[in-house]
């Protein structure tokens, strides 16, 4: 379906912008609420290729897309005004009950999945870059190294510059008055200031850590810049506002960063450097388990900086630097980690990921593409990557290993720490940390996310589908709307429930988990996509008496609870329960048969779906 195509023909059918009020979207449909039904050309709406049919029903005029609507609605979008503010909501109303930690990732996923390519693609070349100077191909003094260098290196040192852009997004703030105080962050000026003695602002002195490639700093002030935006706007008169807030925050968000994050920073790693510098003169096996499973989660916080004072003055006093061997095996396991990821996943767009982060990670030492792009939103890689750089960190502490020189820990850099301690010990933990991690990825595996784009699998079996809800089945003539009714959307049959619970028909991987609860798309194994849509232009509630107990993406059980609704308030408040539950995919599951009528359990078959090949054969 060629989406923006689609997108501009319906919009000209229905009259163009001017004639929408609002226009939403629920799983199959885009739902327009239109000025004046004389200006649709309804015939021509109708005959759009990628149109299944078109309804009216609430007041309402109803494209129907199918599973391909929300592209369709993000292509609106783009060539018209209608899209902000109109969509009920983006966020899964189930969020707030997940713990803090799954939260957290929830949201560094946001945030740097639109920059992961960038990331990727700079952080590969980095990695050749780096192998072209430590084989003597480009001398590290030219003009064209300098260039290179610089396109590979820039994305990642202005990091937090691409993420005030994506925090802002995903916070509701003002994305340049975001970019603003990331520039000033990092600003040229600034930069020589990290580690100076005796700065002062207004009077208030204050430490100046490095803010260059940093994460928590910048989506914590646009976090509150978004507050400190919406209580300025409020209370500022409109002739001012629109120039006196950018002002404002900017002035008082950068100092409070300088002010505050910074000291604070500077005092929490300096404690965790000298506590850990202590445990590896005392008990030097437990600070290379520490620095080899916690490095990189140091990193993400920023408390790696309080490491670089020790390694410069160990370097100065004894000419070698012991904390930064395991930080080689902490490096090189979290790249293993996405290595297994990148030998497991049957996704496409994250085996495309995990290959040039895989290639960086373990190159150049660039792990940013795959721990915030891979390993961290998917949990138990980054897991993974701890237990194997925790094991190979303590092994090479045991052994003593230690760098001659500053170096970023990667691959190529291996050779600072060659015939320095024992070697025995050095390869033993390098292999640790590389093979625990791998095959921890590898056996124990991760759930693997759907990939939308990828074509539905050939079915080989028929599938038995049993239903989602205890209550009445039905034929899907029985459902009240005609597009269900009709078969428009795919076959199967409809559940007239008793109670407000939705069970999972068979295994499979949660393919859409529409925000406001009313509705679920699973995808079998076999390449089978289910829809249940729980009642009758329900969307219209806006999640109220629904609550999603599963999110896309996630692999669930037969049997297992994906959503609850109330029953009783969703009939009260005028709307009809009757659930279709129906194959999306008619190509591969052409026919349905043994279909179920009367009194069901959630479990219980509801209808057969025969696949392509048993109705070919059977012809």
């Amino acid at each position: 379906m060629d989406h923006s195509r689609v997108a501009a023909d319906v919009l000209k059918g229905v009259g163009g912008e001017e004639n929408v009020k609002s226009v939403v979207h629920c799983m199959t449909r885009l739902r327009f609420a239109i000025r004046d039904d004389a200006k649709i050309d309804k015939a021509a709406v109708k005959a759009i290729p990628g149109v299944i049919t078109t309804a009216e029903a609430g007041g309402q005029y109803q494209v129907v897309i199918g599973n391909e609507v929300p592209e369709v609605y993000a292509e609106l979008g783009k060539i018209s005004g209608l899209v902000a503010g109109t969509q009920t909501t983006t966020v899964d109303p189930d969020e707030p009950k997940k713990n803090l930690f799954n939260r957290f990732i929830s949201m560094i996923a946001a945030l740097f999945t639109p920059l992961l390519w960038a990331l990727a693609g700079t952080g590969l070349l980095k990695a050749f870059l780096s192998a072209a100077a430590t084989f003597g191909w480009i001398a590290t003094d030219t003009s064209t190294y300098l260039v290179l260098n610089a396109l590979s290196d820039a994305f990642i040192n202005f990091l937090p510059m691409a993420l005030a852009i994506t925090a802002a997004r995903y916070f509701k703030a003002s994305e340049w008055t975001s970019f603003a105080i990331a520039g000033a962050l990092v600003y040229p000026t600034i930069t020589p200031l990290v580690g100076a003695e005796g700065l002062t602002f207004f009077g208030i002195p204050f430490t100046m850590v490095s803010y260059v490639s940093s994460v928590i700093p910048i989506i914590l002030i646009v976090w509150l810049q978004s507050y400190a935006e919406k209580f300025l706007y409020a209370k500022l008169h409109s002739s001012v506002r629109r120039f006196l807030t950018p002002m404002i925050v900017v002035l008082i968000a950068v100092p409070l960063v300088f002010v505050v994050v910074g000291p604070i920073s500077a005092l929490l790693s300096g404690w965790l450097g000298e506590g850990i510098g202590w445990i590896f003169a005392n008990v030097p096996w437990l600070g290379g388990a520490i620095m080899g499973g916690l490095w990189q989660v140091f990193v993400i916080f920023g408390l790696h900086w309080g490491f670089v004072p020790l390694f410069t003055l160990e370097f100065q006093a004894t000419g070698q630097i012991l904390l930064i061997g395991p930080v080689f095996a902490a490096v090189l396991a979290q790249s293993a980690a996405v290595a297994g990821v990148w030998v497991r996943t049957r996704d496409k767009k994250l085996k495309s990921l995990a290959a040039p982060a895989t290639l960086s990670g373990f190159l150049a030492g660039i792990t940013e593409p795959a721990i915030y792009g891979i390993n961290l939103p998917l949990k138990r890689p980054f897991i993974f990557g701890i237990i194997g750089g925790a094991l190979g960190g303590a092994i090479i502490a045991i052994g003593g290993v230690f760098s001659t020189a500053f170096v970023v820990p990667s691959g190529l850099a291996l050779p600072a720490l060659f015939g320095n301690g024992n070697m025995v010990f050095l390869g033993l933990g390098l292999v640790a940390a590389i093979v625990v991690s791998f095959l921890l990825t590898v056996i124990l595996g991760f759930k693997d996310p759907v990939d939308e784009d990828a074509p539905a699998a050939v079915a080989n079996n028929d599938l038995e589908v049993r239903s989602p809800l205890d209550g009445t089945a039905v034929g899907l003539s029985e459902v009240s709307d005609p597009v269900f009714a009709g078969g428009v959307l795919g076959k199967g049959a409809a559940v007239l429930p008793s109670s407000g619970a939705v069970y999972a028909p068979f295994d499979g991987v949660v393919a859409a988990a529409f925000p406001t609860g009313h509705a679920i798309g699973l995808r079998h194994a076999d390449g089978a996509e289910v829809l249940i849509h729980i009642g009758v232009d329900t969307v219209k509630l806006n999640g109220q008496h629904f609550s999603m107990k599963v999110e896309s993406g996630q692999a669930v059980t037969a049997g297992q609870l994906l959503i609850e609704f109330d029953v009783d308030a969703i009939k009260a408040a005028g709307y009809d329960v009757t659930t279709p539950v129906i194959i999306t995919n008619a190509e591969l599951y052409p026919e349905i048969t043994s279909q179920v009528t009367g009194p069901i359990s959630h479990g219980e078959p509801l209808y057969l779906a025969k696949s392509v090949e048993a109705v070919a054969l059977a012809k």
